[in-house]
């Protein structure tokens, strides 16, 4: 088995075990699964040569934030909440700055821009009401960052064909809407069902492109 294998595999136990744990409730084990989930993402990154190019580096980079976001995202509390909100945000920005460095096609990028910014409307009517005054203004940020992200990734793929890169993109952005979902509107285990997969998901094929050529 390879380093990346090796790594993803722990990642993908990790949260296996992390959604039983959790089926009934917060618990400590909580406190071990989700940073060591997270922890072998990164791993696997290095794993893959994420370290070799800027491409990679900047990925690297946003998987680095992501791992704080979730450490901080295991507390409800508004303010531990926003301080992982902002860590994610910065992730999304480093893997904008990763899909530019790679390399991008500018009308496919502003069509999915267009595309997002009308998902973007629909994600707000949804979710603006159920979020507290105080946390709308950086939950809009948030949802402008990841929208450009998600954009720039489809450009990368319409400028060199990379799939994987716009499946990872993709595959965050329908996760925090799990997330979203479960801290405004309908709290509750089966957010993590589908949201967790997702993200881990999403991080392991964002650390496999990272190491690509």
């Amino acid at each position: 088995m390879s380093p990346f294998a090796m790594f993803s595999t722990v990642t993908v136990v990790s949260v296996a075990l992390l959604i039983a744990a959790t089926r009934r409730g917060p618990t400590v084990a909580q406190l071990v699964l989700k940073p060591l989930a997270s922890t072998a993402f990164i791993a696997a990154a290095v794993a893959n040569g994420a370290h070799r190019t800027p491409y990679g580096t900047a990925i690297l980079a946003g998987l680095a934030f992501s791992w704080w976001g979730d450490v901080l995202l295991i507390s409800r509390a508004r303010r531990v909440f926003l301080a992982g909100l902002v860590a994610f945000l910065l992730g999304h920005v480093a893997y904008s700055v990763a899909f530019v460095r790679r390399g991008i096609d500018v009308g496919a990028t502003a069509a999915a821009l267009a595309l997002m910014v009308a998902a973007l409307v629909l994600v707000g009517r949804w979710l603006l009401p159920s979020v507290e005054r105080p946390m709308r203004a950086p939950v809009l940020a948030y949802m402008g960052v990841i929208t450009v992200m998600v954009a720039l990734a489809a450009g990368t793929f319409a400028a060199h064909g990379e799939a994987w890169v716009l499946v990872g993109a993709v595959a965050f952005y329908l996760s925090d809407l799990s997330v979203a979902r479960d801290r405004f509107v309908a709290p509750g285990w089966i957010n993590k069902l589908w949201g967790w997969p997702l993200y881990y998901g999403a991080q392991l094929v964002l650390a496999y492109c990272a190491g690509r050529p």
